[in-house]
């Protein structure tokens, strides 16, 4: 039926022929918000965490020189005063220190303890599972490709900001 809504476009409400700008932005919000959800649910459900907390174990983690607070946000993409709060919960329950920064004396790094190095190694290979299970559908050449078309478009909306 001409003008119909395609079963797989549901979420934007608009005929699959309509303003194809707006209809992939609307897929790209449906897949982060479904891909979101479900880790925030597995971290919550399988090892009482937050997707924050989790995030913010990662950075560390790919970082054992440590970060600034700046760079956190920075990498985090949240505000300062939003990953204050998380840094300090982190460093109460031992799985965070802070450290000088070797560069300059004003400032410190947080870092990973052994125990957070700890915590996290047993949350990775779960995050990992769930996200390939997310992915299934697509084949190594599809999540390659795909990729590549992310790439140039978080380029592209960059350049226009």
């Amino acid at each position: 039926m001409a003008g119909a809504i395609s079963a797989d476009d549901l979420e934007s409400g608009l005929d699959r022929r309509d303003k194809p700008e707006l209809r992939l932005w609307l897929r790209l919000l449906t897949c982060t918000n479904l891909v979101e959800g479900e880790i925030r649910r597995r971290l919550r459900q399988d090892f009482a965490t937050t997707l924050p907390r989790f995030d913010l174990l990662a950075q560390l983690d790919r970082n054992p020189d440590g970060l600034t607070m700046t760079e956190l946000s920075n990498r985090m993409m949240v505000s300062n005063g939003n990953l204050t709060g998380l840094v300090n919960r982190l460093v109460a329950e031992g799985h965070v220190e802070r450290r000088p920064d070797p560069d300059d004396g004003r400032r410190t790094r947080a870092a990973l303890t052994a125990a957070g190095k700890a915590l996290f190694d047993t949350m990775t290979p779960a995050h990992e599972a769930w996200v390939n299970r997310m992915l299934d559908g697509l084949s190594e050449d599809e999540v390659r490709h795909l990729h590549q078309l992310l790439g140039k478009l978080k380029y592209s909306a960059g350049a226009a900001s």
